[in-house]
């Protein structure tokens, strides 16, 4: 049988795609900034030149060394803590009916009730944004873990037992493979909200960092250097998620970039 040839304009089809979307934005935003003027909304140029100024100024680095440490060590504890506790949960029925009535009121509490909460007990220290973080991110990582564990395949276990398979090699080689599948997704879903709501208790509860930057930005109304702080947390954001999760997904789950190939 002869196999299909890859085409050598497919690398660059897939490139096109997301390039073409954020054309369309930006495009968009220009023709905004053009209608509302740079007080209200400020050009993309605007928005970079102002970024490039922190940049050199190192403000920039230094913030977003700051937020960087407090969202993704919030994210790391969170997903290590929640997947774990979750996969347990989802291979033992009676833990995971135990644990999900807190998982939902963890869920049910808006990150601001946190932020207050965490600042009436750590102060304006990094420990609140922090806090937020891994309170507000455990509970979607601990639910992904759950639903993946409780929905793996009984008979590939059964398979697995009939050859004498051990509890390690049943959990690493039949459970994690398809535990994995719904964990990444709620990784990534949760290192969005990390981002968010490591800035946003900053911006509220913080005295450096990104989001202590944004509220600078807001009471010296310089909307140019607010947008340079928001572009600045979606580069990082979307930095973590394409050089870290994404090839790691791909390392452990080859099946799906050939699938999607």
């Amino acid at each position: 049988m002869k196999l299909r040839e890859e085409s050598p304009w497919r690398g660059w089809r897939n490139a096109w795609r997301p390039a073409s979307g954020i054309t369309v934005f930006v495009v968009l935003w220009w023709l905004g900034s053009a209608w509302y003027g740079p007080f209200i909304l400020p050009s993309p140029l605007e928005a970079c030149a102002a970024l490039w100024r922190l940049t050199v100024g190192g403000e920039a680095l230094r913030a977003a060394l700051l937020t960087s440490e407090r969202a993704l060590g919030g994210f790391a504890i969170a997903g290590l803590a929640g997947s774990g506790i979750g996969i347990l949960a989802g291979l033992r029925p009676g833990l995971a009916q135990a644990l999900k009535p807190v998982t939902s009121i963890l869920l049910g509490i808006p990150p601001i009730a946190w932020i207050v909460l965490a600042m009436l007990w750590f102060g304006t220290t990094g420990l609140t944004p922090l806090f937020t973080v891994v309170v507000t991110t455990l509970p979607i990582t601990f639910a992904v873990a759950v639903e993946g564990a409780r929905t793996r395949d009984a008979g590939l276990e059964e398979m697995a037992r009939s050859f004498k398979a051990d509890r390690l090699t049943l959990l690493w080689d039949v459970h994690l493979p398809h535990i994995l599948s719904y964990l990444f997704p709620g990784w990534i879903t949760a290192l969005g909200l990390a981002w968010k709501v490591a800035v946003m208790a900053e911006l509220l509860a913080s005295a450096d960092g990104i989001g202590a930057n944004l509220a600078l930005a807001r009471i010296n109304m310089d909307t140019a250097e607010a947008f340079a702080w928001i572009i600045a947390v979606v580069v990082l954001l979307l930095a973590v998620e394409m050089l870290l999760l994404q090839p790691l997904q791909q390392r452990i789950e080859p099946w799906r970039r050939n699938a999607s190939a």
